[in-house]
């Protein structure tokens, strides 16, 4: 099988402006860059407001292994099949990273014959959203040190500037710094430091928005810093947010691209799951449920991180009510997850697949105390066998009562995913979506919440919160923010906070080591465990293996 830069490259692409007509939007709406991708123009978005909308289809899956789940190319290859039999799809996905692009994860554009297309140009730049969100974030940190440097009027406390600064990339040299060295003419030393730009409630707030007047309304509640006297200071006290807005107006349009079969998808957004919210835009999700009679989304990483804060902060925050979820696994992962390594996974072993189901049952159970409807999606691998497909297909009638169907998207597109498309239309067709059940009501207190998600869906004993995280919740309790939700950062390879604890462990503490206030966004960000906001690139970054050919070409991509 050829590679998946190779499979993109070789594709015949139609014109985006034919994309687009497929799905009732004309040549005037679409700001093209180049002839295979589109924004998707403001007063369009908004004069699909009074169409109704069309059905909306979860995918998330088990705790990810680097033995590979393929969610990104689950959604894409599910939009395909369900186009292919009929249900008029469009897909939604988030924009990928530059970090994990050159250090460890690669892409995030599917992959095989399941793929959004141009992948090089996904995969990379794209139309520019990551860089504006990126300067967005830095003028506002410019401005912080500026309004100080010059006299500081609202009396800002240095050493409570709680606004971290960003880049788009893995770099843990960036994680703590001191800033505004050289003398007066620089400013006022300080300690700072840099997450990644995924990590930013810029994206977050960017994501979360409905419209420009949310957006700027939302940016303007960031709070940045705290006054002596412990008042807090926000963007809109440091009349960043026009200024941010400009900034943010081209990329707040969501961009349209395609799939290898032509299929549309809105990729807009990209927050990552672990420390972040995980969901791609609300503007690109409801624009697609007025352009299509169903739409296939994605939620990063498993199901206990991105699923979760999929319905209990952006459906919460949207009103969203998705119709089914789909639950990717693989038989290679769960063998992981049953004790077996890496190197091994090539060799028949149903009794490690057994074991390794706890992960998947405990996602399926999780999924469906939200109220949606599962099925489970098996990603076929080449060395998988027909036993261990047997057995986990027995394994998820028998002890879950749920569905699960072998998909072969990955080397057939489409077609490989017709009876998974089949068995999620039967489930959204069934009836109209519930409003979704969340894990905890908004007057709960934030710590007894994030209690409540890890004992309810991690399997925890307890939390052990740092005397400091507690001492702030209290202050944003007190402050007027103890109903808004929160969003868990931890590991995404366990239910724990220790990667290396596979399954489905239970009676572990889940340790939450800090917490931060995203108002603008509307949630409390609780950081448990090792989990950095500004990841580290591996021994070998992927990047090393990237290169232009001769032609000029990009090889190494993935």
């Amino acid at each position: 099988m050829p590679t998946d830069i190779e499979i993109a490259r070789a594709a015949t692409l139609q014109p985006i402006t034919a994309i687009a007509q497929r799905i009732g939007i004309p040549d005037e709406a679409l700001h093209p860059y180049g002839r295979h991708i589109a924004k998707i123009d403001h007063a369009h978005i908004r004069s699909l407001e009074a169409q109704a909308e069309g059905k909306l289809i979860l995918v998330t899956a088990i705790s990810p292994t680097p033995a590979g789940e393929g969610k990104t190319t689950t959604t894409v290859g599910l939009g395909d099949a369900l186009n292919r039999i009929g249900r008029k799809t469009v897909i939604c996905l988030r924009e990928p990273s530059l970090g994990p692009c050159f250090g460890q994860k690669g892409g995030a554009a599917g992959g095989g014959k399941a793929q959004v297309v141009p992948m090089e140009a996904i995969n990379l730049h794209f139309t520019g959203d990551f860089h504006a969100i990126t300067s967005a974030h830095s003028l506002a940190a410019a401005l912080i040190d500026n309004h100080v440097y010059w006299g500081n009027p609202l009396g800002i406390d240095l050493r409570r500037v709680a606004f971290r600064r960003v880049l788009d990339m893995n770099d843990r040299a960036l994680r703590s710094i001191t800033q505004s060295l050289g003398g007066v003419a620089n400013g006022y030393p300080r300690e700072d430091g840099f997450d990644i730009t995924v990590a930013s409630e810029v994206m977050a707030v960017f994501c979360l928005a409905r419209d420009l007047a949310d957006l700027e309304a939302r940016l303007g509640r960031i709070v940045v810093a705290e006054t002596r006297d412990r008042k807090p200071v926000t963007l809109a006290d440091l009349k960043a947010t026009g200024a941010m807005t400009v900034l943010l107006k081209d990329a707040l349009q969501p961009n349209l691209v395609q799939t290898l079969e032509g299929s549309p998808a809105l990729i807009h957004g990209g927050p990552f799951a672990n420390i972040a919210h995980g969901c791609n835009s609300v503007i690109a999700t409801r624009a697609g449920l007025r352009l299509g009679d169903y739409v296939v989304t994605e939620a990063g990483f498993g199901a206990d991180l991105g699923a979760e804060k999929f319905f209990d902060i952006k459906c919460r925050q949207a009103g969203l009510r998705p119709s089914a979820v789909v639950i990717v696994a693989t038989v290679r992962a769960l063998k992981m997850h049953g004790g077996v390594a890496k190197s091994d996974l090539g060799r028949e072993d149903v009794a490690a697949l057994e074991r390794g189901f706890s992960n998947l049952a405990r996602h399926v159970e999780n999924v469906r105390r939200f109220g949606a409807p599962v099925v489970v999606a098996v990603n076929h691998f080449h060395a998988d066998t027909e036993a261990e497909h047997a057995a986990l297909k027995a394994l998820c009638r028998d002890r879950l009562d749920v569905q699960a169907i072998t998909c072969r998207h990955w080397a057939e597109g489409g077609a490989g995913a017709e009876a998974l498309a089949h068995a999620v239309a039967g489930l959204a067709d069934a009836g109209p979506a519930a409003t979704p059940r969340f894990v905890y009501p908004d007057a709960m207190p934030l710590a007894d919440k994030i209690r409540t998600v890890a004992q309810t869906l991690y399997g925890a004993a307890d939390i052990q919160v740092e005397s400091k995280a507690a001492g702030k919740l209290a202050a944003f309790e007190q402050a007027g923010h103890g109903n808004l939700p929160v969003c868990m950062a931890k590991t995404q390879y366990s239910f724990s906070t220790d990667p290396t604890l596979m399954g489905a462990p239970s009676g572990h503490v889940v340790a939450v080591r800090d917490v931060r206030l995203s108002a603008g966004a509307g949630f409390v960000v609780a950081i448990c465990g090792e989990i950095m906001t500004m990841p580290g690139l591996p021994k070998v970054p992927a990047a090393e293996g990237i290169h232009l050919d001769a032609e000029g070409r990009i090889e190494g991509l993935f």
